[in-house]
């Protein structure tokens, strides 16, 4: 079972980590077609998406697999594995990452993006399971300080703020 969801966590990990990446090529590179980068073409997992109030719920029961991607000034990936939280303000979901002064945080402070993923973790020990289920989220850094300061309920110091602005299936 632990090889289960080892290498479901690395299989997680090359789909955040590959957009990061392939943008940085030059445009003579990422004109050829390789395996890894067509392999995101098709979405095998639309049915096992979640979305809304229920990734909210999902994500904040701190029982699953956690990652943030952002891009390196070079261009390279830079993937975090680390949990999150998930709230609401009206309409818009935030996740409030606490990150001390780490790669990540200076990325994210840097670009204003990163994108997290966020799987169910399987519960059926009887049969090998894959994270299927779940999502991956567009974040954008919330920059207003007004807002960042209204949004730390719980006065975390090291807390940051991404407004979710796309959710779409693990893969």
């Amino acid at each position: 079972m632990k090889k289960c969801i080892l290498a479901s966590i690395a299989a997680m990990s090359l789909l955040l980590a590959v957009p990061a990446y392939a943008s940085a090529e030059s445009t003579a590179e990422s004109a050829a077609t390789d395996a890894v980068s067509s392999a995101s073409v098709n979405d095998f997992y639309t049915d096992y998406a979640i979305s809304g109030d229920e990734l909210m719920d999902a994500i904040n029961s701190f029982n699953g697999f956690y990652a943030v991607a952002t891009a390196n000034e070079d261009g390279t990936p830079q993937l975090a594995y680390f949990v999150y939280s998930m709230l609401k303000e009206g309409d818009t979901y935030y996740l409030m990452l606490g990150l001390e002064e780490n790669q990540t945080r200076s990325n994210l402070e840097r670009t204003g993006t990163a994108t997290a993923m966020y799987a169910v973790r399987p519960t059926d020990d009887a049969q090998p399971q894959y994270a299927v289920s779940g999502a991956r989220m567009d974040l954008e850094l919330v920059t207003d300080e007004k807002l960042a300061a209204e949004l730390n309920e719980s006065g975390y110091d090291t807390a940051m703020f991404c407004a979710v602005k796309a959710v779409s299936s693990l893969g």
